[in-house]
């Protein structure tokens, strides 16, 4: 016989306590060093304090319903995320050369965020309810999928979002237990394309991305200046670092970008290695709970769904990081939690959303 679960104190609310206090940790650590890479500007921490409150309502809210009545509404979803992709292309309002987001008066929305989440539920809504490993038609299907967004969002263009859409996809085709010949396939696949994305699809200043992160040195002064100002922030901090509010790259306006995508530098460099490694600890954490969440997961659509959204905020993680230190091309990725901005962050918490909906909703069989 199946039953609902019991209540019982973690799960209160339908909120797993454990993975809710690693949210509230690192929202409350962003929040800190906002104020800081900000310049001390209230205003901005207050804006930023709604925007995690609307993020926790939503977060709240979705968690409340099981996770198998979404499964009814996420074709309509995709259809509707499709056609906010188009209205984008035709009617957008364009910013600093990319057309992504759509004038809604009140405010600016940008569909690509919403994608995110979008894509993975319709890609596991599609391939849980099917026998796995997926055989090539399905796979064909899932694959299909995932490229209509992603192709439509690097039409705006904005690569750094389209991967990003791409690998929220590819997580859940990959938790879905391809054959190794297949995912060998794929990687040679991947290979085989990137010549043709390099010299027919990618725009000349995202090549310049990619040149300058190999010799930032050779345009220090224009498409270098960031990776490098970046570095020296970083390098700058030291073990202990120079502490809150002390950062000279950022205070002194060296550093562009400070508040979104190279937060991570202005906090690198006032709190030194032993605050990003507290950091990442928090982050390891959040993930470590999410990856127990998915394991835990009674079927496929949520087991498939959970490991997406976990893998999505470390790639989110590992991107921006990796980016700030010079490791990676810039792409324009916030920092999950630490970075400023709305649909980013609400679109983040409401996956988690999602994510405590899989584990709390859990049935008993007895």
């Amino acid at each position: 016989m199946i039953v609902e679960k019991n209540w019982n104190p973690p799960h209160f609310f339908h909120l797993d306590v454990l993975l809710l206090c690693g949210l509230l940790a690192i929202s409350l650590l962003g929040l800190v060093v906002l104020y800081s890479a900000g310049g001390q500007n209230m205003d901005l921490v207050i804006r930023q304090l709604i925007r995690i409150g609307l993020g926790f309502g939503i977060m709240f809210a979705l968690a409340q319903i099981p996770i198998a009545y979404y499964a009814r509404w996420i074709p309509w979803m995709y259809v509707i995320g499709l056609l906010l992709l188009i209205a984008v292309l035709l009617v957008g309002q364009s910013v600093n050369g990319s057309q992504r987001w759509l004038n809604l008066v009140v405010f600016r929305f940008q569909p690509s965020e919403m994608l995110k989440l979008i894509v993975p539920l319709m890609v596991a809504w599609y391939l849980a309810d099917k026998p796995l490993p997926p055989n090539y038609g399905r796979l064909s299907i899932a694959l299909g999928l995932i490229a209509l967004p992603v192709l439509l969002v690097a039409k705006q263009p904005d690569l750094g979002t389209s991967l990003l859409i791409a690998s929220s996809g590819m997580f859940v085709v990959f938790f879905s237990g391809l054959y190794w010949r297949l995912i060998f396939g794929f990687i040679v696949l991947v290979a085989l394309s990137l010549y043709p994305l390099w010299n027919y699809w990618m725009h000349d200043y995202q090549k310049q991305r990619v040149l300058t992160l190999f010799n930032p040195e050779e345009n220090r002064l224009s498409s270098g200046y960031h990776i490098i100002q970046s570095k020296i922030a970083i390098g700058s901090g030291g073990v202990e670092g120079k502490g809150w509010m002390n950062g000279t790259q950022s205070h002194l306006e060296f550093l562009p970008e400070r508040t979104t995508d190279f937060i991570f530098a202005v906090y690198s460099e006032e709190q030194g290695l032993i605050g990003v490694v507290i950091l990442l600890c928090i982050y390891l954490f959040i993930l470590t709970r999410g990856l127990i969440i998915a394991m835990q997961a009674q079927d496929s659509f949520g087991r498939l769904l959970a490991g997406s959204i976990v893998m999505t905020l470390f790639i989110y993680i590992f991107v921006n990081m990796g980016m700030v230190s010079g490791i990676l091309p810039v792409v324009g990725l916030p920092l999950p939690f630490l970075s400023y901005g709305g649909t980013s962050l609400v679109t983040m918490m409401a996956s988690f959303g999602l994510l405590m909906s899989v584990h709390t909703h859990r049935r008993l069989l007895l």
